[in-house]
């Protein structure tokens, strides 16, 4: 090391930032890069390079070139800031299966999602309670995403003496897309509502579309997409109506302050065309600020309007919640 020292022992792993070293009597020994002039090695390392490649073999350095004897190819000699990786037989076992894993995910790898809590309580002259809960779950890949999701809202007032219900309803739904280009896509998914002071018992509204991702980066996505959808509708009142709709709208994800806070916005209108003129329009936001790696806090808006409600009841419900939101997986 540059300080004099010298140090022993096996070499786990350089993993671009510091070289770890399992010496026999002080365990694991993380060594910062730059402070560490000189590496040989016995035992065969799997040394990987800017390039992509990775060479096998014993190696050496020396005033800031290394040597690496591989088996097959004789010495091999390199660049100090060439060599991005170095790892034991045992290290990079664990680095290909995480690779294959990569290629060839399980349905149950790489998810990643939120659960948002929240809750409200009063006592004395005004005794009210009211729960939201939020969850999305993604999977996505190179290729292809699975998105679930769910919202709800329950309330109620015991003011009088009497419970009163004052709000309960639920949002949720699947959806999968699969990228046929670079930049297209095609997408099928399928929507669940209950709000029982619409009398909705449920709104099932499965739908297919093509999308185009017109911006996708590591800060910004936004999707535009269009399509159609079969709207299924089960009323309290024992009213049942189905129709066919198109449907039109756009998605953004977009990071702001390096990540810390993220904004997402989803708006899709749903024209009648089994009865036309009437129609719904969906839209939803959402910010999250991170607070903690697994903790944030969130602010939601997601609002339906539907242009035929049951006489008596009004067009539009929006819902606005706020609390603590709980990441998995990120």
């Amino acid at each position: 090391m540059k300080n004099g020292d010298r140090l022993s022992g096996l070499l786990i792993r350089f993993d671009g930032k510091n070289l770890t070293i399992k010496s026999e009597f002080a365990g694991n020994v993380v060594i910062p890069w730059e402070a560490i002039t000189d590496v040989q090695t016995s035992n065969p390392m799997f040394i990987g390079l800017e390039d992509g490649q990775v060479v096998v073999g014993t190696m050496s350095s020396d005033n800031g070139t290394f040597t690496i004897q591989t088996k097959d190819a004789g010495a091999v000699s390199t660049a100090r800031t060439s060599v991005k990786s170095i790892r034991n037989k045992d290290e990079e076992d664990t680095a290909q299966r995480q690779i294959e894993r990569l290629r060839s995910p399980r349905l149950v790898d790489l998810w990643t999602g939120f659960v948002d809590l929240g809750f409200a309580q009063s006592t004395g002259n005004a005794i009210t309670s009211t729960i939201n809960t939020s969850a999305n779950a993604t999977r996505a890949t190179n290729r292809d995403k699975i998105n679930a999701y769910f919202t709800s809202i329950y309330s109620k007032n015991n003011t009088t003496g009497v419970a009163i219900l004052t709000a309960n309803l639920m949002r949720g739904g699947v959806r999968y897309s699969l990228d046929v280009s670079k930049k297209v896509y095609v997408s099928g998914s399928s929507d669940l509502e209950f709000d029982e002071f619409q009398k909705l018992d449920l709104r099932f509204a499965p739908a297919v579309s093509f999308g185009h991702h017109t911006i996708k980066n590591k800060n910004t996505v936004f999707d535009v997409f269009g399509g159609g959808s079969l709207n299924k509708e089960f009323f309290a009142t024992g009213l049942r109506r189905s129709s066919g709709e198109a449907l039109f709208g756009d998605e953004l994800s977009h990071k702001l302050f390096g990540g810390v806070t993220v904004v997402h916005q989803k708006m899709i209108f749903f024209p009648n065309l089994t009865n036309q003129g009437q129609y719904r329009f969906n839209f939803d936001f959402s910010q999250a600020t991170t607070l903690r790696k697994w903790l944030a806090w969130q602010i939601t808006f997601s609002n339906r309007f539907l242009s035929n409600p049951l006489p008596g009841r009004k067009t539009n419900d929006l819902l606005i919640t706020t609390g603590f939101r709980i990441t998995f997986a990120p």
